[in-house]
């Protein structure tokens, strides 16, 4: 705990704002959910000082009551095949990351689709055996920005906390309720629903809003209405199209089955906006200018119960006026709270997001808004802080160049933080002097023309390894199960038009200089010195000798212009016989002893005869 300097704003804070007692540490995080878990985890084990406050009596509180049916929609895959931690952690989506092998959901639930109250259980174990410092039934207001000196927080009680940055966790807690919808107070809110379908038996129901919640409720309730009907403002997004995880998923999707089969249930795009409900004999009317006038108006007959079902957004509420960050653009994005590449306030210096809220960073590009992307976003955020705060550089391997292909080859087909993180986070290889690299993991994308000054490191040369899909493969109603959807898989020689997620190379001479941080936009590297495409695999996995080594292989053999295949002392003995230079490996192996077997004196009289180095 640091030293508190009674400045002149701290002495008027403490009169201001009626302080009972106070107490001051480096990070202060808001929110015990997922988020706030996994950042206090890395606050933690690199002994920082820290404290996580949290509004209710246990951590990740909104589970109690989220969803509402109470089935989780992230996969607990317990079985892969694999015992490789890090491969299996690609199809966990639910556990965080920790040095304790106890701490796996897999150990809390036997289902692939867990229920929220396994989840709950498995965060406040999570919270307790790693001995997290949580501060419980704490209600924290952001009060007053001390500049570089930090914030001024208070809770409930009139405590006040000075934290020279503070992480917000809370994730989107708030209903999202446009501001213009007419008879908004008609309509019942899926926070408050009964989740018993008697309730609903012989009803004719409007969900409106077309998310995972929606299609949740809807499922709930089919076998007891009449029939549902379910508006938005656009067309249906399935996750299978799009790959992303917030999409539609299969899991809730029976009413899809209902309406394409004629079996009363409908979808229909129809915004608040131009709507309103009005209520007449306790029925509810959809007033809009869709389709209006005609005799066979689609929403001519009236209905039972209005459900919203609009998601939810950030709660901003915790922040005094003085302190309120500038708030976010879009149709989507304004949900979220604004932040930079390196999830730091854009309006704000010193307020970091972890957790859901990060998920501005990749709205609908890939998965940062959900556990198992956020894992990865908050150990990104900590590494950041480690070398601003405390000057502990981006922790990196090096690697011989010789030894180089092995490592690469290991990361993509293991690593799980670049490939639930695809687009978002990368693997970054810098060439030293020396024949070495340094190996960085799981880099934010967006600030390599910053790397210097966010990793700490100095750049040069450098390999930067992405996953990605097709370019023209995802998207609403784009035919993902069309018949030529794998036409690359079989051909290396077309591995430019992979569609699924497959590793791709950029090789810079010069570390790239500008960066589109735009959040709206997927990450665009700058054009490279050279590009290799790692052609998709059904299997993901790219470790086949030819189509995928062999071609790996020759790209950096490219780029360093050396032979980098390895080969057998009889080989390398035979070369350096004839030839006045050998392979990289022959150098760093044979001519090193490693590969010539005998004692000290035929080594010493190798060395005699100049037959070693």
């Amino acid at each position: 705990m640091f030293t508190i300097l009674f400045t002149a704003s701290l002495f008027y804070g403490f009169i201001l704002y009626g302080v009972s007692s106070q107490e001051g540490h480096q990070y202060c995080v808001v929110g015990a959910g997922p988020g706030g878990l996994q950042i206090g985890y890395f606050l933690e084990r690199a002994q920082r000082d820290y404290v996580i406050f949290e509004a209710n009596s246990v951590a990740g509180s909104f589970f109690l009551k989220y969803p509402c049916h109470r089935k989780l929609i992230s996969i607990n895959k317990r079985f892969t095949g694999r015992l490789n931690k890090e491969f299996n952690l690609r199809h966990d989506w639910n556990s965080l990351l920790s040095d304790d092998d106890s701490l796996l959901l897999k150990h809390y639930s036997d289902k692939f689709y867990p229920d929220a109250d396994d989840l709950v259980k498995y965060l406040n174990d999570y919270a307790t055996k790693l001995r997290l410092n949580i501060k419980y039934n704490t209600t924290i207001k952001i009060k007053a920005n001390l500049k570089d000196k930090g914030f001024l927080l208070n809770d409930q009680h009139g405590n006040m906390f000075e934290c020279k940055q503070v992480i917000v966790s809370t994730g989107l807690g708030k209903e999202n309720i446009p501001d213009n919808f007419k008879g908004v107070e008609h309509t019942e809110s899926y926070t408050d629903i009964s989740m018993d379908p008697k309730q609903f038996e012989g009803q004719t129901v409007l969900i409106i809003g077309r998310g995972n919640s929606g299609f949740e409720t809807a499922a709930g309730i089919l076998g007891s209405t009449n029939h549902i009907h379910m508006f938005s403002r656009s067309r249906l997004r399935l996750s299978w199209e799009t790959h992303y995880v917030g999409d539609l998923r299969a899991v809730n999707n029976e009413v899809l089955d209902t309406y394409q089969l004629k079996s009363l249930d409908g979808l229909l795009e129809v915004p608040v906006e131009i709507m309103a409900i009005r209520k007449k004999n306790n029925k509810l009317y959809i007033d809009t200018t869709i389709g209006k006038g005609a005799d066979n108006f689609a929403i001519r007959e009236p209905y039972d119960r209005v459900i919203r079902c609009m998601g939810f957004k950030f709660d901003d509420s915790i922040f005094d006026n003085s302190t309120l960050p500038r708030p976010s653009r879009g149709r989507y994005l304004r949900k979220l709270p604004s932040m930079t590449a390196a999830y730091e306030s854009n309006s704000i210096p010193g307020i970091y997001y972890a957790g859901t809220n990060t998920h501005y960073v990749d709205f609908r590009k890939s998965a940062g808004g959900f556990i198992h992307g956020f894992r990865y976003t908050a150990r990104a955020l900590h590494r950041i802080l480690e070398w601003k705060n405390h000057r502990v550089t981006w922790p990196h391997v090096k690697v011989p160049i010789t030894d180089l292909l092995g490592v690469i080859m290991k990361r993509i087909n293991e690593a799980s933080g670049i490939y639930q993180m695809f687009g978002i986070l990368g693997e970054v290889i810098i060439f030293r002097s020396n024949d070495s690299v340094e190996y960085y993991e799981e880099v934010p994308l967006k600030l390599l023309h910053k790397f210097e000054e966010y990793t700490g490191r100095s750049v040069g040369p450098m390999i930067v390894i992405n996953m990605e899909y097709g370019r023209n493969y995802s998207g609403p109603g784009k035919d993902v199960f069309n018949a030529n959807r794998a036409r690359a898989a079989g051909d290396p020689s077309v591995a430019h038009h992979s569609n699924f997620l497959h590793p791709v190379l950029y090789f810079y001479k010069q570390p790239p200089k500008d960066m589109n941080e735009d959040s709206q936009r997927i990450t665009e590297l700058p054009r490279p010195d050279r590009l290799h495409v790692m052609v998709e695999d059904f299997l993901t996995l790219w470790d086949a000798p030819v189509a995928h080594f062999l071609l790996l292989r020759r790209f950096m053999e490219e780029i360093v212009q050396e032979d980098l295949r390895y080969f057998y002392a009889k080989s390398c003995f035979e070369m350096f016989m004839t030839y006045t230079s050998v392979p990289k490996t022959c150098q760093q192996q044979y001519l090193n002893g490693q590969m010539l077997p005998g004692s000290p004196e035929i080594l010493q009289k190798s060395r005699s005869l100049g037959l070693m180095l």
